[in-house]
């Protein structure tokens, strides 16, 4: 009777895993990832524990779940306010090149800005970014890829000044970016 258990438990499991899979994987809102408090209501209270087994699982694939706070905060496995933090699954190692489908000007734009910003201390005025851009970029698409890039959680803006975004603490490894960008 107790093996019947485990297996029950296992087979369990593997279902909340496979359903915190396809909630990471799928987009459904314009931002990716779930909040921990939609991974709750669909995987129930352990759901950090079903979180650490897909962790297991994605690791094979060079790909892990990252839990950023809306601040973009990495936070560690354990902790409070993990309903309010978002969980998303990215790239451990960059194997491939064109892993975002994003046009190749618009992750130009992306890195020059970061790159921009992370030179100024980690905040520099909108206008002084828009006119760092606009020197290599048509100015219509500055305006419209920084917006972009805001709605996304690229970019955070405070007073009409810009600072790194939560979805660019999770995505980006900001040395190898400012590494490639000094090499060149």
């Amino acid at each position: 009777m107790e093996e019947e258990t485990e297996e029950e438990l296992r087979r369990r499991t593997e279902k909340k895993v496979k359903k915190a899979a396809q909630l990471l994987f799928f987009r459904r809102h314009r931002v990716p990832g779930v909040k921990g408090w939609e991974l709750k209501k669909a995987l129930g209270d352990n759901y950090m524990e079903v979180i650490g087994v897909l962790n297991a699982a994605l690791d094979k694939f060079g790909m892990e779940v990252k839990r950023i706070s809306e601040e973009g905060e990495e936070k560690g496995e354990s902790g409070e306010k993990a309903e309010r933090d978002r969980f998303m699954i990215v790239l451990k190692d960059h194997l491939i090149e064109k892993a975002s489908g994003a046009r190749i000007d618009d992750v130009a734009m992306l890195s020059a800005t970061l790159a921009y910003i992370i030179s100024k201390q980690g905040k520099a005025p909108r206008k002084a970014v828009e006119d760092f851009l606009s020197a290599k970029f048509p100015k219509h698409r500055v305006f419209f890829a920084l917006d972009r890039y805001l709605k996304q959680g690229y970019l955070g803006e405070d007073d009409k000044v810009l600072h790194i975004g939560w979805r660019t603490r999770a995505e980006v490894d900001r040395k190898t970016l400012l590494d490639l960008i000094l090499a060149a």
